[in-house]
């Protein structure tokens, strides 16, 4: 059976949280559809990865044999996290737009599992075709044609590096307008943003059930 990697990065727990809402939706369509799989959850709110060091970096390009106990020790987490992404069948990422970028835990865990010649860069990736669906949820609209589309900075960097640098196969659902109900400026937008929240839910479901009968053929 399929192994589903699931990563949540919201500093709101699932009540309060768009992107929770929505990862949650997927991953219970796909436990549905993979009764006897598994599920490696990450909270990286509640959990947070360890920032990339000096010894962890410098590790990543040199020989183990010729590790400090430092670098041995930063290593082994790095390892331990590249471990799951690449045990990993498909990939499940929420990832809400904080200040236009992702959460600084979640930067912290991409650090950590990107490393060149083992993840990245290499055709003996093991991370390479993996599907890939991250829900970028966002307060505002930053779609093409919008007045802040310039400043769509979490889509566009994702596929840097899921795209571009790890070679995964990367898909997006993106909720929008998640501050409507919330800021009084923006009270016209809330249909809108019921809209899309619902949109995302379906999506999300459709998607899940699609990849998980991928899986099962």
């Amino acid at each position: 059976m399929a192994t589903l990697l699931h990563i949540d990065s919201s500093v709101f727990p699932a009540a309060a949280s768009a992107s929770r809402a929505v990862t949650d939706a997927f991953r219970r369509t796909w436990e549905e559809q993979h009764p006897e799989g598994t599920v490696i959850y990450r909270d990286l709110a509640a959990q947070p990865v360890p920032h990339i060091t000096a010894d962890a970096h410098t590790a990543g390009f040199s020989d183990p044999a010729t590790h400090t106990p430092e670098q041995a020790a930063a290593f082994a987490e790095r390892v331990r996290l590249i471990e799951e992404l690449e045990q990993a069948d498909a990939v499940l990422i929420g990832a809400p737009m904080y200040n236009f970028s992702v959460p600084s835990t979640l930067k912290a865990w991409l650090d950590n599992v990107l490393l060149i010649g083992r993840t990245a860069m290499t055709e003996d990736s093991k991370v390479k075709g993996t599907p890939v669906t991250v829900v970028a949820s966002r307060g505002g609209s930053y779609a093409p044609g919008t007045p802040r589309e310039s400043y769509e900075y979490v889509q566009n960097y994702l596929k840097a590096i899921f795209a571009d640098t790890l070679g995964t196969e990367l898909d997006f659902i993106v909720p929008e307008l998640t501050m409507a109900p919330h800021n009084p400026e923006m009270a016209q937008l809330v249909p809108l943003f019921e809209a899309s929240r619902e949109r995302a839910l379906e999506d999300a479901a459709a998607k899940a059930k699609k990849l998980a009968q991928r899986f099962a053929a």
